[in-house]
């Protein structure tokens, strides 16, 4: 709230002669001003205009100021209430006090007593507003601190499940170059080549590693553009079939003929839907025989979003499997996995304002749904 504006006074007295007098003061102060002249009305005032300063008189007829100046507490507690009182009103105007008056004047009303008191009830506003400013300052403090130690304990945790990936990954790739030699001194040209597609599969896993930590340690906004949907899938399709092709998973991709453009950031959100394809890879190796191992990426659109369904008939997943799948670091694949795909392609989606459900049961194959707006808030997306 801007310090510097003039603040708003109800005045509240069953004399006209006196609100007019007190008007004229005030406004010459530099405040702005309310009237009422009794109680009943002063309430209704107050309740739709919110005045940060009430000088009310104590009595008055249909409803005495220590009555308002309690329901004005009531109401709001951080309004400063001055009291008007009589020579002879003076135990009325301590007994305002217990209820938090911020002072009280008496009549006749001496203009510079009057503005002392206001003196006191703007220092009380400043003082208030002060310190609620550095209370949120210190929540804010806080609340960083903690965003700061639970990202540092994701890190030590990312950090661990890395270097134990990693160290599984360097032994397999170690195990293929070995093949590779072996067979090359043995003039063992088959023993070679399933080397060399060990090591290249192994190269792949690190590749998927380094690319999954990338997207977890830089969280960017959106750039987003309007982008072919069925030239979107194309491209989607061509990473993920070769690994496909290459244990036997039939990769069958349907786009609907009504489906045009979405505006996303291409790049980002292919990224999403390649950890969730991979995913079904893994879980067809898992039970399926090759021949029978199938996925299905169909797309269409309604509306309000575009929708990409990637089914699998893997292994499945049992309900705890399901509500854990998106947890940081959670993984199915044991040594093989980092916790960090679905967590990643989660939260890329959620950056679009999209969404993402699950079906499946053990042994049934999964689901996964993606819901995409066609548009995403300019909010969201970076300034050009």
């Amino acid at each position: 709230m801007d310090e510097t504006a003039p603040k708003t006074i109800l005045i509240v007295d069953d004399e006209p002669d006196i609100r007019d007098v007190l008007t004229i003061s005030l406004m010459d102060m530099g405040y702005l001003t309310l009237e009422a002249e009794n109680a009943m009305q002063a309430f209704e005032v107050f309740i739709e205009s919110s005045p940060e300063i009430v000088v009310t008189d104590i009595k008055m007829p249909g409803g005495d100021g220590i009555e308002l100046l309690r329901k004005i507490k009531r109401e709001n507690p951080e309004t400063e209430v001055i009291m008007i009182t009589g020579h002879g009103d003076m135990n009325l105007a301590i007994r305002s006090l217990k209820y938090e008056a911020t002072d009280f004047i008496t009549k006749p009303i001496n203009v510079d007593v009057l503005d002392i008191a206001l003196n006191r009830a703007l220092e009380k506003i400043s003082m208030r507003r002060k310190l609620q400013a550095y209370t949120r300052s210190l929540e804010q403090l806080v609340r960083e601190k903690t965003e700061l130690q639970d990202h540092l304990a994701s890190l030590g945790l990312m950090i661990g499940s890395i270097s134990h990936g990693m160290k599984g990954l360097l032994t397999s790739l170690e195990g293929g170059l070995y093949l590779v030699s072996s067979g090359l001194q043995k003039d063992n040209i088959e023993r070679a080549r399933e080397g060399c597609q060990a090591a290249a599969n192994t190269a792949e896993r690190i590749r998927k590693m380094v690319l999954d930590i990338l997207y977890y340690a830089k969280e960017r906004q959106l750039q987003c553009k309007p982008v072919q949907v069925a030239a979107f899938t194309e491209a989607l399709v061509a990473i993920v079939r070769p690994r496909a092709d290459g244990f036997g998973i039939k990769l069958i991709c349907h786009v609907a003929a009504d489906v045009d453009t979405m505006d996303v950031d291409a790049d980002y959100l292919q990224a999403a839907l390649v950890n969730i394809l991979d995913n079904a890879v893994d879980a067809c190796l898992k039970t399926t025989p090759a021949e029978a191992a199938r996925i299905d990426l169909s797309v269409h659109a309604d509306r309000e979003a575009v929708v990409f369904t990637i089914a699998d008939n893997g292994i499945g997943m049992d309900p705890e499997t399901r509500e854990k799948l998106f947890t940081l670091f959670y993984s199915t694949k044991e040594r093989k996995g980092t916790g960090l795909g679905l967590f990643i392609a989660n939260r890329i989606v959620g950056q679009h304002n999209g969404s993402i459900t699950v079906k499946s049961m053990p042994g049934k194959g999964a689901t996964f749904t993606v819901r995409i707006p066609r548009t995403i808030p300019v909010d969201t997306q970076a300034k050009a």
